[in-house]
C-alpha cells in the first residue's frame, strides 16, 4: 500500500531546504520503504542542488522535479523565489514506476510520449492513475496524452501538468535521472490496487468579441492568424505592441477554444483555455496542442464571481465521485497566471482555504498536498485525459 507525505517551506539554501521538508513531512522519523520523492521549486533554487541534497539524506533515492512560479502545500501558497514543495511516497516498488525522456518538442511528442510510455509499462502494466510532467514551451501536449492513452487504456487517469518559469515564457527546468533538462518529461504511475483517483479542471473566463481564425498551421504551430503574423495579429487583438514579449501576453492573453456542448456543460464553460508560451521571428506562435487549418479562438476576460463558483462546484463534484471517503493526497496544478499576477494573497488564501474546507478530514486535517503554478495542466474532461491552461486541476486519491 503506498503512503504520502508533504511539507512546503520557504528557505534559500537548497540543503536546509530539503532537511527541513522531510522533518515537516516526517515528524517520527523517515521510513525505509520511502523511495520516491517529487520536487516542485521556484526558480531561486537549483533543482539539480535540491536533488543532490535529498540524495544525501536519503541515499539511493528517486527524485523528480520541476520548476515553477509557486508552489503549494498543506500550509499553503509560496510564490516567492525561495519556496520548495515535496511529495514523498513511500511502499513497495512494484506498485509505483518511474520513466523520463530527454528533448521532447511539438515535432516529435508522440514519439517521446510512447517512449515514456513503455518505460512505465515496464514496471507497471497496470496502473491506477499517471502523474504526468511535460515542459511548459514548445511542446504538443495532446500527442503526448494519446500516446499514454493508446498504451494505458482512457481508464487510466493522468494528471500533472508542465513546468514553467516566471511567467516570463523563456526557459523552464525538469529533473530527473540526477540530471537537469530545458525540454524533459517525466512520469510516475500509481499501482496500488486499492487507489481510486478523480480529477477535475476548472476556470473561470469569459470569451469576447470576434474570434482569431488560424488559416496557416504546422503541428502545433500557427503560422497565420486571419491571413496575418500569428504573433502580430494576437498581439494586435490584445493592443499590444509586435515588441511584446510571452510574458507581457501571458496574464491577459488568455485564448478560448470551443467546446462541444456537452463538455460545455460538464466544465461549467463553453471554452477550453489556451497559453502561448512561444514565437518564432517570422510571427509564428507555438500553440501547446496540435493546431488545425480553420481553428477559431477568443479573447477572454477572468471573471472573478464565475472563478470562486466554479472552484466550488469543482470541489463538490470531486467528493461526490469519492461518495464520503476522504483523499489520502491531493495534487494541484495552477495556471501560473492564476498567482500572483492575477490574485492578491488574500484571494488565494480564501480559494485554497475553500479546496481544504472540502478536502480536509473529519478532524480538519489537511491531507498531503503537491501543487505547482505551471505553464499547463492535465485533467479529465468527458471522461478523456485531457489538457488545460488557467486552470485550477486536482486530483485526490482515495480509498475505496
Amino acid at each position: 500500500m503506498l503512503k504520502f507525505n508533504s511539507a512546503s517551506v520557504r528557505i534559500v539554501n537548497s540543503e536546509r531546504a530539503m532537511a527541513e521538508c522531510l522533518e515537516i513531512a516526517f515528524p517520527d522519523g523517515l521510513p525505509q520503504d520511502a523511495r520516491l520523492f517529487i520536487i516542485n521549486s521556484a526558480l531561486g533554487h537549483k533543482l539539480d542542488r535540491l536533488g543532490a541534497a535529498l540524495q544525501k539524506f536519503v541515499p539511493g533515492a528517486a527524485v523528480l522535479g520541476c520548476s515553477a512560479s509557486g508552489v503549494v502545500g498543506r500550509e499553503g501558497v509560496g510564490e516567492s523565489m525561495s519556496d520548495v514543495a515535496l511529495m514523498a511516497i513511500s511502499g513497495p516498488e512494484e506498485e509505483y514506476g518511474l520513466a523520463g525522456v530527454r528533448e521532447i518538442h511539438g515535432h516529435n511528442a508522440y514519439e517521446k510520449g510512447l517512449e515514456l510510455a513503455r518505460g512505465l509499462k515496464a514496471k507497471t502494466p497496470e496502473p491506477k492513475a499517471i502523474y504526468l510532467l511535460c515542459p511548459g514551451i514548445d511542446i504538443a501536449n495532446d500527442l503526448v496524452l494519446t500516446a499514454l492513452t493508446e498504451t494505458f487504456g482512457e481508464e487510466v487517469t493522468i494528471f500533472g501538468g508542465t513546468s514553467s518559469d516566471n511567467m516570463r515564457g523563456l526557459v523552464n527546468y525538469q529533473y530527473h535521472g540526477g540530471s537537469l533538462g530545458e525540454h524533459d518529461a517525466w512520469a510516475v504511475s500509481l499501482a496500488d490496487p486499492g487507489l481510486r483517483a478523480v480529477t477535475r479542471a476548472t476556470h473561470g473566463f469569459t470569451a469576447y468579441g470576434q474570434p482569431l481564425t488560424a488559416t496557416r498551421v504546422d503541428g502545433n504551430r500557427i503560422l497565420e492568424f486571419d491571413g496575418r503574423p500569428a504573433w502580430s495579429e494576437y498581439t494586435r487583438r490584445l493592443s499590444l505592441p509586435e515588441t511584446s514579449l510571452c510574458g507581457d501576453t501571458i496574464p491577459v492573453g488568455a485564448l478560448a477554444e470551443k467546446l462541444p456542448e456537452d463538455l460545455a456543460v460538464e466544465y461549467g464553460n463553453p471554452h477550453i483555455l489556451r497559453v502561448i508560451t512561444k514565437y518564432d521571428p517570422d510571427g509564428a506562435v507555438y500553440y501547446p496542442i496540435t493546431a488545425r487549418q480553420g481553428l477559431e479562438v477568443w479573447l477572454t476576460n477572468r471573471d472573478e464571481d464565475l472563478i470562486f463558483s466554479e472552484q466550488r462546484r469543482s470541489l463538490e463534484w470531486i467528493c461526490a465521485r469519492m461518495n464520503g471517503r476522504k483523499p489520502v493526497a491531493v495534487f494541484q496544478t495552477d495556471c501560473l497566471a492564476r498567482g500572483r499576477f492575477l490574485f492578491n494573497k488574500v484571494v488565494k488564501d480564501e480559494i485554497m482555504a475553500m479546496m481544504h474546507s472540502f478536502l480536509n478530514s473529519d478532524a480538519g486535517e489537511t491531507p498531503p498536498w503537491l501543487g505547482m503554478y505551471g505553464f499547463g495542466e492535465y485533467a479529465k474532461l468527458g471522461g478523456r485525459n485531457t489538457y488545460h491552461n488557467y486552470s485550477t486541476a486536482l486530483l485526490a486519491l482515495y480509498r475505496e
